[in-house]
């Protein structure tokens, strides 16, 4: 959500973490990113707010990317919830849990970027909870 809502100078802030500059620690732009969607919530209001994730043609590539990679894992389904922190914690475990083979390349990614860091430091912040319960519909 961060980034997504942000305009064109707020993605420059996120990933530059408020410097001049982009962030040279990954961690530091990773908490940028949970910062602004706290920054979201608290202007629209918690209540107000219901996300939902599509996680389909997963590519190792952000979606900013103006070539990305093509993607390697299936489609994995479609998430909502009233809580940011669970949901994107349930699509990260997804992509772990997942039987497609091309998750690896996925996992990789993920690892080598620290990437759960923002979920971690969103729950920090007190946006949501890394645990939930999964009810199918």
């Amino acid at each position: 959500m961060s980034i997504g809502i942000a305009s064109s100078h707020g993605k420059s802030h996120i990933h530059s973490a408020g410097k001049r500059l982009w962030a040279s620690d990954q961690n530091v732009f990773l908490e940028s990113m949970a910062e602004a969607c706290k920054a979201v919530i608290d202007y629209v209001g918690e209540d107000n707010i219901v996300y939902i994730n599509v996680a389909n043609r997963l590519s190792v590539d952000c979606d900013c990317d103006s070539n990305p990679a093509e993607p390697q894992m299936t489609d994995i389904g479609i998430f909502a919830s009233t809580d940011p922190v669970a949901i994107d914690q349930t699509c990260v475990d997804a992509v772990y849990n997942s039987p497609d083979s091309g998750k690896s390349a996925l996992i990789q990614r993920i690892e080598s970027r620290n990437g759960i860091h923002t979920v971690i430091h969103a729950e920090s912040l007190g946006l949501g909870s890394r645990e939930y319960v999964i009810i199918h519909v």
